[in-house]
């Protein structure tokens, strides 16, 4: 640690290090340290969002950049944060341990055959009061097994490993067994969550799911 040209310290002397001061030095050696030994893609709780930043899932912690969150997992909250999933861990393990252990010579294997993908019909509107945009997206699951609906979420760009990521859009998917899944791409706006404005319906009879979504476009 450099202590010249501190306030209170001589030419050539040490001057005394403020606490402040002494835990920035040692968050720098940290990331230093940590960007030298520490393999960043296969921590997992590593990610990183929609926004280009790096969360800590463990901690729900967000950082700027990867040496910022380097540092952090050197720190006393992710420790600790480590320590306690490690001991949950343990306890989870030890507890299925104990259970009886069913027959698996009894329990067939799901048989996952996919169909295709289904058919599906797209329309793009805006709120003539708001002049919002919207989409309504109609898919036709004909063929879903009983008992079963469709699932759908948003993905970020970031996530899929298809194209190359672009923060300008995000992912639209929609699942269904024995279906393959299926993606929208469209463009990374808030999905407004107001009243009216989220809407999914599934028709048991005809079969068919729908959604609408507004966004809030920005400006």
């Amino acid at each position: 640690m450099d202590f010249q040209n501190r306030v209170g310290g001589k030419t050539g002397g040490g001057g005394a290090a403020s606490a402040q001061q002494e835990a920035i030095d040692r968050k720098e050696r940290l990331r230093k340290l940590a960007l030298e030994t520490i393999d960043i893609m296969k921590d997992p709780y590593f990610m990183r969002n929609h926004l280009g930043q790096y969360e800590c899932k463990l901690c729900f912690t967000i950082h700027p950049n990867e040496g910022n969150y380097l540092a952090h997992t050197q720190g006393k909250r992710h420790q600790q944060n480590l320590a306690k999933r490690a001991a949950y861990d343990a306890q989870q393990q030890q507890k299925n341990s104990i259970l009886p252990q069913p027959n698996t010579s009894l329990i067939s294997k799901r048989k996952n055959i996919r169909i295709g993908r289904p058919g599906y019909r797209i329309t793009k509107q805006r709120d003539p009061t708001t002049d919002q945009r919207s989409l309504l997206i109609e898919i036709d699951y004909t063929e879903i097994e009983e008992g079963l609906q469709p699932r759908h979420r948003f993905m970020s760009a970031y996530e899929q490993k298809i194209e190359l990521p672009d923060k300008n859009y995000q992912y639209l998917l929609f699942a269904a067994e024995p279906y393959e899944t299926i993606a929208f791409k469209v463009p990374n706006w808030e999905v407004d969550r107001t009243p009216g404005k989220f809407h999914t319906n599934w028709d048991p009879i005809r079969k068919t799911f729908t959604l609408q979504v507004f966004f809030i476009e920005r400006k």
